[in-house]
């Protein structure tokens, strides 16, 4: 399974590498990761589709996550990638708007990597 993981804090690529060793070396995952809302949008044009799955921080400069949202839904129709929504912050309005927009789920920070792991697992 492909993931995109949009955040605007980097060491968020080593704590995912670190904490999906395995996953990675037997390649049930591979992650690529984006920097910004802007980035994001780059990426998944050159992945052609092949991301499934979008982890996305709500709180970024720029491009919100919840403004990359609403992009990816528009565009990536068919079929549209699962975004999950990633924040530090889990109020009502956050979550109202991210479900409005069309998240699929949505996890807070710090993240449970096992909550997270079993999430992944169930759509393999």
């Amino acid at each position: 399974m492909k993931i995109l993981v949009v955040d605007d804090e980097k060491d968020v690529q080593v704590l995912f590498q670190q904490r999906f060793r395995k996953e990675i070396k037997s390649e049930a995952f591979k992650f690529v990761f984006a920097f910004s809302g802007e980035e994001a949008l780059q990426t998944l044009k050159k992945l052609q589709h092949e991301a499934i799955l979008i982890l996305s921080d709500i709180n970024m400069p720029g491009m919100s996550g919840l403004e990359l949202l609403e992009k990816i839904k528009n565009e990536y129709v068919q079929p549209s990638p699962i975004v999950m929504m990633i924040t530090a912050y889990a109020d009502q309005e956050n979550f109202s708007t991210a479900k409005r927009l069309g998240a699929d789920d949505f996890l807070t920070k710090p993240l449970d990597f096992i909550l997270l792991k079993d999430k992944l697992k169930q759509l393999t």
